[in-house]
């Protein structure tokens, strides 16, 4: 494992494969396997065979509980008894909320005020304490750091941790293991914690994949971190994949994405409720908006890969019905 400088932060060490699976046996009998889709429909559309890794389906609604569950357990007993603190728009806020009631310690999440309600009622459901902020206006990573330094709490970032990202990648390691070696395989991009544990999974069960991630029209730093090759921050970008409203990619996952990923794509708003809308009709699956990044980007015909083995990572399902059945219904 090598090490990786954070900015005068505390150093962390980049997780590898080795990490990956050793996540994998911490979550054993607590994540869900969860079931690989297909849909001809699809393989049509696109001239491909495609896989959809349905996270979805996971606990708390998305793969978030993966790295939740890995990191809390990786704590010692005296971090366990003071508790975790977690920022999130919602899916690691749930996760950190689950994972810590069941590894018996307890949980702070800062959130933002405009979370989705059922996001914000599952987080409080599950026995955390929440904490809310202006996204717009505040910087929830300030208030994270000093509510754990006055409070002695062990934070549990949403993605730039490896042990949170070792987590992540247990989805991905999944997807091979279950369908062998991939062509091209899509990711959801926010800060990377999903599209840097698949990467690691990727390079030693399928070398020769194609590694895509995909981020929202309106939140496109990681594509501009890539073109750069540093990380690029941008204002809270305002799009309805709330779970990927990042300001910046991660300085443990910037570095793997930038030398394992091949592109990075960009999905507008409206192509997401497109897909929300074709995941309903045609697949009979409830996705959120941010859970269809990575498959928009293919229905959308943003990338070809005609005559290819292709995965794709439903990263979520949590939205508010009324919400859900308003975007279908503006969409029809």
């Amino acid at each position: 494992m090598a090490t990786d400088a954070t900015d005068g932060l505390l150093q962390m060490m980049e997780p590898d494969f080795d990490d990956v699976c050793r996540a994998a046996q911490r979550l054993q009998g607590q994540a869900h396997h969860t079931p690989i889709l297909t849909s001809r429909t699809v393989n049509e559309r696109v001239s491909a065979e495609v896989l959809f890794k349905a996270e979805h389906l996971q606990r708390i609604g998305a793969f978030k509980f993966r790295g939740a569950w890995n990191a809390i357990a990786r704590l010692d007993e005296q971090q366990r008894r003071r508790g975790v603190l977690a920022y999130s728009s919602g899916n690691h806020a749930q996760a950190v909320a689950l994972a810590a009631r069941e590894q018996q310690t307890t949980a702070t999440i800062v959130m933002p005020e405009d979370a989705p309600p059922a996001k914000l009622a599952a987080t409080r459901a599950y026995g955390a304490r929440v904490v809310l902020y202006d996204r717009y206006n505040e910087d929830r990573e300030a208030i994270a750091s000093d509510l754990a330094e006055r409070e002695a709490l062990s934070l549990i970032p949403p993605y730039d941790h490896p042990d949170v990202i070792a987590g992540q990648g247990t989805a991905a390691m999944e997807l091979f293991k279950e369908a062998g070696e991939i062509d091209t395989l899509l990711v959801c991009l926010g800060g990377g914690g999903l599209l840097a544990g698949s990467a690691l999974v990727a390079r030693q069960l399928s070398p020769h994949c194609r590694l895509i991630g995909v981020e929202p029209e309106a939140g496109n730093d990681g594509q501009q971190s890539l073109a750069r090759g540093e990380i690029v921050t941008i204002p809270a970008p305002r799009t309805l994949a709330d779970g990927a409203a990042t300001t910046h990619l991660g300085h443990l996952t910037f570095p793997i994405i930038r030398r394992e990923v091949s592109d990075i794509l960009t999905v507008s708003d409206t192509a997401l409720t497109r897909t929300m809308r074709f995941f309903a009709e045609r697949m009979k699956q409830f996705v959120e908006p941010t859970g269809c990044l990575a498959a928009a980007a293919l229905l959308e015909g943003l990338i070809d890969v005609s005559n290819q083995r292709v995965g794709v990572l439903i990263s979520g399902g949590n939205i508010d019905p009324d919400r859900y059945a308003r975007l279908l219904t503006e969409q029809a």
